[in-house]
């Protein structure tokens, strides 16, 4: 495994109006794939808004795919990283078909327009294999499942070859036979060799596959745990993290999460 760094943030701190982010440290390194977990409000969309330069720091540093945020152009750092989330699916032209909008991701665009090069078509097309959807290539977005749409949003990512994926919250909306079709994708992509590191964001422990190396855990926007997942998986931290008496059971390498007690006081 190399030990290239692909993130390194260090003393984070976002304020406005109040504390957003406060001393964060995290640090992923090549061959790793990490988990953001924690409750609504804990900092998870803070943190990606902020890594990828859509949000300014307040202290501290990042660093992400060896370049620092401040000493260089972060809109050509953001053609290396793939971002999958419910922003850029409401975004998607109606009329556009899966092939085109995989296409579309080698330039980070919204809606496909200019020539299509016969190589980004057969670059597509193999896309659309790899995330098992070549089913649907000229089915156009709006008839599209939601699962099937983020298949293909993941595809679009990839166009762009990137060397870092961010997954935000990609089951949200979807059924819990098409949440573990796509769950069951991601477990078999996290061991493509060529697979660019994975970052996934959540709330549900459930959707951790074992392909999953390390797990942030967030609260309040602090860093409450960070590590490898078998040793940052906890019941006494996931109780904390949540505001809740919470039970972790484990069946497999698969997590499940129940509220112990009475339901209706947790906060």
């Amino acid at each position: 495994m190399s030990n290239a760094i692909v993130i390194d943030i260090k003393g984070l701190r976002v304020e406005r109006e109040s504390v957003i982010l406060a001393q964060i440290d995290w640090r992923v390194e090549a061959g790793q794939h990490w988990v953001i977990l924690g409750a609504n409000g804990s900092g998870k969309t803070s943190l990606l808004s902020t890594m990828t330069g859509y949000l300014p720091l307040t202290d501290g540093t990042i660093s992400v795919l060896g370049e620092t945020y401040g000493k260089t152009d972060w809109r050509d750092l953001r053609m290396r990283i793939g971002i999958v989330s419910s922003a850029i699916q409401q975004l998607m032209p109606a009329n556009e078909t899966a092939l085109d909008a995989v296409i579309s991701g080698k330039r980070a665009m919204i809606g496909l327009w200019g020539d299509t090069e016969t190589d980004d078509r057969s670059r597509a097309l193999e896309i659309l294999r790899q995330t098992e959807a070549t089913q649907i290539e000229d089915r156009p977005w709006r008839f599209l499942s939601q699962g099937e749409r983020q298949r293909v949003l993941i595809g679009r990512a990839l166009m762009a070859k990137p060397e870092l994926l961010i997954l935000d919250e990609p089951c949200a909306g979807l059924d819990p036979v098409a949440r573990e079709q796509f769950l069951q994708f991601i477990e078999r992509l996290s061991y493509d060799t060529d697979a660019p590191s994975l970052v996934l964001v959540t709330h549900h422990v459930e959707e951790i596959m074992p392909g999953f190396s390390h797990v942030l855990i967030l609260k309040s926007g602090r860093v409450l745990a960070s590590g490898r997942k078998d040793r940052v998986m906890s019941a006494e931290k996931l109780s904390e993290a949540f505001g809740a008496s919470l039970r972790l059971t484990q069946v497999g390498a698969r997590y499940a999460l129940a509220v112990v007690g009475d339901a209706s006081k947790v906060v």
